[in-house]
């Protein structure tokens, strides 16, 4: 049976930092292997992102999970943890708790209710596993003596054998999100991979701002790719680095920029004054539609075969910006024999299918959904997700230089890294 300790029991055998999907799980695993866990976090109650995550309804986990599926400085360094809990694992919990979910498109799987479902069924396995929830204390330091760790809080001094460093990132600073996690990790001369906001939407420039923001609300399926990027992992050897993926999804104009699932995935891969590229209609050809015998080739037929693809709105106000000048004056009544030229036509179907927007920047941390960056792959051991300088000290989920594109992949590394850290306790 799990220890449950007495209340004025100070003593722990690891204290856990951040009661966030990670440390929830992290908790509730080390808590059944008999260890007496303290879980700490400065919120009133826990889990509060997890309660705002896929609408309200909890995208907890990616049945397509791979390791392919994530960012960091290594690529291989999220095999381990992935592998030894995969998303079967956590949907098997889900079900024990006879929680409803349904699955949408590319293997995301959501609540049907509520996130609250997901926050109860973490909470509940942490207190049958006698977890000691500890809320509204804020973490001022973590330091070591030699022989353990002391963990100064707003209420109390502790002292532990081990820590486990779940703080999350920095994003969405309203639900309360600090930079502690980094703060820990470089007072034990951890390595910081510079941070950024991750899944988040695009800025318009001034120009892109005048063309395109009063279209705000239209969305289109496209394919968002960032070919100016870096190669993926550029740190690790040539002969593993890949180009960055692309994303078929939903784009979405906003009256700031641009949005939408497509949009959240290339800005993990994106850089300040690089373009992204988007083609506005996937696996479709117009030019050859347009320049087949006794097709009519004139604006306002590019037009009718364009609105097929994107919305009407969003069609003609493309056309006026890429189409020649005399062209664009004609588009609204042009005569049947005011046929474009082949090379135009042709001209036109690459800017379809390579749309260049360069962004001012991204809504930055507030509106971001995960950090990327974070702790140094190289510091941890990938098993264990232990500190390699400093043993007996865990960082796990979004704190850790890996990041998973949307749709569940954040949830599931952060189930996978709390449950390789807790088996390491």
């Amino acid at each position: 049976m799990p220890f449950t300790p007495q209340p004025n029991d100070p003593i722990y055998d690891a204290i856990i930092l951040g009661a966030g999907a990670a440390g929830l799980m992290c908790a509730l695993q080390a808590g059944r292997r008999g260890h007496r866990i303290l879980l700490l976090d400065h919120a009133d109650r826990p889990g509060k992102k997890i309660l705002i995550s896929g609408g309200g309804r909890c995208n907890f986990t990616n049945l397509h999970t791979r390791p392919e599926n994530f960012l960091s400085q290594n690529p291989h360094f999220a095999k381990s943890a992935l592998s030894s809990y995969a998303p079967a694992d956590f949907l098997d919990l889900v079900d024990q708790h006879q929680i409803p979910w349904h699955e949408k498109t590319l293997g995301q799987l959501f609540c049907d209710r509520t996130s609250h479902d997901i926050v109860n069924l973490l909470t509940h396995e942490c207190a049958q596993a006698g977890v000691t929830l500890q809320l509204g204390t804020r973490i001022l330091s973590v330091t070591h003596d030699g022989t353990q760790f002391k963990v100064e809080t707003s209420n109390a001094t502790l002292h532990t054998p081990s820590v486990v460093v779940a703080t999350g990132g920095l994003s969405i600073p309203k639900m309360g999100a600090t930079g502690l996690g980094y703060e820990i990790a470089q007072h034990f001369n951890l390595e910081i991979v510079p941070c950024r906001p991750a899944l988040v939407p695009f800025v318009f420039n001034p120009e892109d701002t005048r063309d395109w923001a009063d279209l705000s609300g239209l969305s289109a399926e496209v394919i968002a790719t960032n070919p100016a990027a870096s190669p993926v992992n550029a740190p690790v050897a040539k002969k593993q680095r890949t180009l960055p993926p692309a994303f078929r999804e939903k784009l979405l104009i906003t009256h700031r920029g641009l949005s939408g699932p497509a949009i959240l995935q290339a800005s993990s891969y994106w850089q300040p004054g690089q373009p992204i590229s988007l083609d506005l209609a996937p696996g479709q050809n117009i030019a050859a539609l347009l320049l087949t015998p006794h097709a009519r080739r004139d604006p306002t037929a590019v037009y009718n075969e364009l609105r097929n693809i994107l919305p009407a709105r969003m069609a003609e106000r493309w056309l006026t910006l890429n189409l020649p000048p005399q062209a664009t004056q004609a588009l609204r009544n042009s005569p049947a024999n005011d046929a474009l030229p082949n090379a135009t036509l042709i001209t036109l179907e690459q800017r379809l299918h390579d749309w260049r927007i360069t962004p001012a920047g991204t809504e930055g941390y507030v509106k971001a959904e995960v950090t990327a960056g974070g702790v140094s792959t190289d510091e941890l051991d990938a098993k264990t997700m232990q500190s390699k300088k400093r043993p007996n000290l865990y960082f796990i989920g979004e704190v850790v230089d890996v990041t998973g594109w949307l749709g569940g992949y954040n949830f599931q590394w952060a189930w996978a890294s709390a449950h390789a850290a807790a088996q390491a306790l």
